[in-house]
């Protein structure tokens, strides 16, 4: 690793700026030991060529091809849109399990632990809210108006309890009754209100939705208790009746939420979901593969790590393939790959039209090269399954879940699937949170860290620099992983965030 530029792969025909650099900066050339010089201004995070590419030829990183010249790019070029595009299709071999190998599980007794909280049903959480939920767009503001109540100084006489958490959202109604839309809307409801961070839920809907309560009840098999309860504004009266009806139940269901104590559980018991959102250069130089470091390690602690985000896997999806269990987990994820080309092709868009711009900004040319890099955040062991968008994520090890791009959504479905803690990796910052389930923020650069303090949870950037290795700072992620699981707060937790970021997936057409 040089000062001014991160040379990935001897292969690579492009170098990363370390820090930004000024036309004509001396570079040392490794293939023939002499200096480069740069022929533009190249940004920290961007790339640098050091070796001439011919129009149409690959450009390598990471020794895999993020895209073809559209020019010639000569030493010392800024390799970036204006001079590297997608270019025609190429084939990825799949090589279906060539890579999956037995990964060495620590045994139960040496295993690391954390403090959680046991539900009678043997389900470990790592919070303690009660969950307002909604079925419809239009019991929203009763919900809110419900948990409203409890802020502040409300739950002081119930230390143990996290909050009361309203989840609403902006669908349930205006969709098909039947088919994948309302699906997949009753699979993500159904995973909240089944999560062990809930002690206890309530599903507030109007009564004349889409998204009927009896039929989301019976379709997810979810059995009304003295820990989930279903109202309707229609049948109480109006909103004014619901939100008392409402702050009633909840204030009958507080002591017993509050009976609950934290006990040492074996790190086996944790689901961590893998984020990335606003990317950047470092992102698979630094925060990525240091997450995938602690993915290994919980999975070796016979945890389960769930990698989601489907169109920023494309382009990288063989890398996963390959690591595969089975040629069926394998085709499964391909499958879904194939479907998102179609969905594109349907809708006018195109796979590329991610990175976003901000990604851009920060050095990302093409969906290749950032798939490439969030693939990182999976580590090394074995996939194990493939799931539908807020399917029940079932471990040990590396699951794959159906998701979109886009971090909400993404994340709402991994919560939905049984996540409790999650771990979201940036380069140009971001302020995610996600109740019930803790996030914790990790920060590409250094530069990034410290402008956005109140939000990152801990430093990638020495990775960068060469203070640090991938495995130092994935063994602080890990044990930061385990603190938060114990009760620790994140930085977004601190803020209060992670209400509004509950996003299902609008699947369907709006009718």
């Amino acid at each position: 690793m040089a000062s001014l530029t991160i040379r990935l792969h001897p292969a690579d025909n492009v170098v990363v700026a370390g820090v930004d650099l000024l036309p004509g900066t001396p570079l040392p050339d490794v293939d023939t030991g002499t200096d480069i010089a740069t022929r533009a201004a190249i940004p920290s995070g961007h790339k640098v060529a050091v070796r001439a590419i011919a129009v149409g030829e690959p450009v390598r990183k990471y020794n895999q091809v993020i895209g073809f010249a559209t020019q010639p790019i000569e030493p010392g070029d800024h390799v970036h849109v204006h001079n590297t595009g997608m270019g025609d299709s190429f084939e990825r071999d799949y090589a279906f399990s060539a890579d999956a190998h037995p990964t060495a599980i620590i045994p139960e007794a040496e295993r690391a632990t954390f403090q959680g909280i046991l539900r009678p049903d043997g389900r470990v959480a790592t919070r303690n809210y009660i969950g307002v939920l909604t079925s419809v767009n239009c019991s929203a503001t009763a919900a809110r108006l419900i948990a409203d109540k409890f802020r502040g100084d409300a739950l002081d006489a119930y230390p143990n309890v996290d909050g009361v958490v309203a989840l609403a959202h902006g669908y349930g109604c205006g969709m098909g009754a039947q088919g994948e839309a309302i699906d997949a809307l009753r699979r993500t409801i159904a995973g909240y209100a089944r999560h062990p961070n809930f002690a206890a839920v309530i599903i507030l809907g109007l009564g004349c939705e889409v998204n009927q309560i009896d039929r989301l009840v019976e379709a997810e098999k979810l059995d009304p208790s003295e820990t989930l309860h279903t109202m309707s504004i229609q049948d109480l009266g109006g909103t004014a009746s619901a939100v008392r009806a409402g702050v009633e139940r909840i204030k009958a269901l507080l002591p017993k939420a509050n009976e609950v104590h934290r006990q040492t559980v074996p790190a086996s018991h944790l689901t961590l979901a893998l984020q990335c959102g606003g990317s950047d250069g470092y992102s698979g130089i630094t925060a990525n593969p240091a997450l995938g470091y602690a993915v290994d390690l919980l999975v070796r602690n016979g945890g389960t790590a769930v990698l989601s985000e489907t169109p920023e896997v494309y382009g990288a999806e063989h890398l996963l393939t390959r690591r595969a269990v089975s040629r069926e987990v394998g085709e499964k994820l391909v499958e879904r790959i194939r479907w998102w080309e179609d969905y594109t092709s349907r809708t006018g868009g195109e796979m590329n039209n991610n990175p976003s711009p901000g990604n851009k900004k920060g050095g990302l040319t093409t969906i290749l090269e950032k798939s490439l890099g969030a693939v990182a955040k999976a580590g090394t062991t074995n996939l194990v399954d493939v799931v539908r968008y807020a399917e029940p994520i079932v471990g040990p090890g590396l699951v794959f879940m159906d998701t979109p791009g886009y971090d909400p959504v993404s994340a709402t479905g991994q919560v939905a699937g049984g996540a409790n803690v999650l771990c979201f990796t940036t380069g140009r910052g971001s302020v995610f949170g996600s109740k019930p389930t803790p996030s914790l923020k990790l920060a590409t650069n250094t530069p990034l860290y410290r402008k956005m303090t109140d939000d990152m949870d801990i430093d990638c950037g020495p990775i960068a620099t060469g203070d640090a290795t991938i495995e130092e700072i994935g063994r602080a992620i890990f044990q930061l992983i385990l603190d938060t699981a114990s009760g620790q707060k994140s930085k977004s937790e601190l803020l209060g965030v992670g209400a509004d970021e509950f996003t299902p997936w609008q699947m369907g057409a709006v009718m």
